[in-house]
């Protein structure tokens, strides 16, 4: 006998199915890029790091600043996850925040608060809702003897033409 009810089982799997399509009707993975970006950025400025008895301190005088562009990090990827309509915004404000953070904040945290920010703002502005994109062309062509339809013979891309139609006048030069 196992320790697990079915109950549990199919409480468990009704949860990931509804977080599942939760996470499709937005740009998830954006939204936690741009999030996991500004922990990095707030953090190390801030950080009291020390080697033996050496200490030493990475905050500057834009202390505040690299606390104010991680928070609003934070809150753009908030946003991407819980108003997916503003995620155009929001993907070019965290790209703008990524980059202003290179020189305020200790080169983004040592790029490692200023690379998810952009690759998660760029995810953000290029996600489309699943309603928006485009469906693949319908499968059944027209019939190749109907008319007005393209001659199967031409290729790709050309215009129809008729015969004696060119008579010189769309600028080719043509020997007799």
């Amino acid at each position: 006998m196992s320790a697990e009810s079915p109950e549990a089982r199919e409480r468990i799997s009704h949860w990931r199915q509804s977080f599942r399509l939760w996470r499709w009707q937005r740009p998830f993975w954006a939204g936690l890029l741009t999030l996991l970006g500004g922990v990095p950025i707030i953090y190390i400025p801030h950080a009291d790091p020390s080697l033996e008895q050496l200490s030493f301190r990475l905050a500057t005088t834009t202390g505040s600043g690299s606390l104010i562009i991680g928070v609003l990090l934070f809150v753009l990827g908030l946003t991407m996850w819980f108003q997916p309509h503003s995620r155009v915004f929001s993907g070019v404000a965290a790209i703008l925040l990524a980059l202003v953070s290179l020189v305020v904040s200790n080169l983004g945290g040592f790029l490692l608060g200023f690379l998810p920010a952009l690759i998660g703002g760029a995810m953000g502005i290029s996600w489309v809702p699943v309603k928006q994109r485009q469906e693949p062309a319908s499968a059944d062509p027209e019939p190749a003897d109907a008319p007005g339809a393209p001659d199967a013979a031409a290729p790709v891309g050309s215009a129809p033409t008729s015969a004696g139609a060119d008579n010189g006048q769309n600028g080719e030069h043509h020997d007799t």
